[in-house]
């Protein structure tokens, strides 16, 4: 590789050290003509083509730049975006293509912007999916609707049984309170009539129809 300082053709590597996320290679490098050190970043090539049919290298910052103007009035952090970047990345390296074009890519960030972001997923694909219409937009959010009201339905059916299923049983709450009420009528009733047969028997004292006999 050529010295950025003096142009001399040749250089020597000193030092070599891998990035946090282990997708690049860092070399320091000397020249051996002016002597003086520079860094190169060594990655698996992974080229983007343009529509104009203009090549250049991937760059996942280009990716959150992008999605970013997606997000802009939304609650998403730069970490988020961050993370983005990185599974876009890896998600195209996995294709094993060395090329790809900007709709690729464009595509390859929908899936997570829509797990991250419904409104900027929506602003993102407008562009990448070449909506010209309303009806793009109506159909699009119809689709998310119908998707994120089916796992809520699901629940909502399964608490439909819960509710028929309890229906008897709150039925039976409510035939059991009606007995119990009716029981505790009953043995209000009851008591009610042995408070009467108490207040009788109150009564024969105070008359003390026997002792007056005696005495007569």
């Amino acid at each position: 590789m050529h010295c950025p300082f003096c142009r001399h053709p040749d250089s020597r590597v000193v030092d070599s050290r891998t990035t946090d996320d282990g997708t690049a290679i860092r070399r320091r490098r000397q020249c051996p003509h002016c002597s003086r050190r520079f860094t190169t970043v060594e990655n698996a090539s992974l080229t983007v083509i343009k529509r104009s049919g203009v090549t250049e290298p991937f760059s996942r910052d280009k990716v959150i730049a992008g999605v970013r103007k997606a997000c802009q009035g939304r609650p998403v952090t730069e970490d988020a975006l961050a993370q983005l970047g990185q599974r876009v990345e890896e998600a195209i390296r996995a294709t094993g293509s060395a090329e790809l074009s900007t709709h690729d890519v464009g595509l390859a960030i929908l899936g997570p912007l829509r797990e991250l972001d419904l409104v900027a997923y929506l602003r993102f694909a407008s562009v990448y999916q070449a909506f010209d219409s309303l009806e793009d937009f109506e159909a699009a959010i119809a689709e998310l609707r119908g998707e994120c009201s089916a796992g809520p339905d699901g629940d909502a059916d399964d608490g439909g049984d819960g509710e028929e299923s309890g229906r008897p049983a709150a039925a039976a709450r409510r035939g059991g309170g009606a007995g119990d009420g009716s029981d505790s009528g009953g043995s209000g009733g009851a008591g009610e009539n042995g408070g009467e047969g108490d207040g009788g028997g109150d009564g024969g004292p105070v008359t003390l129809p026997a002792p007056s006999a005696a005495r007569d």
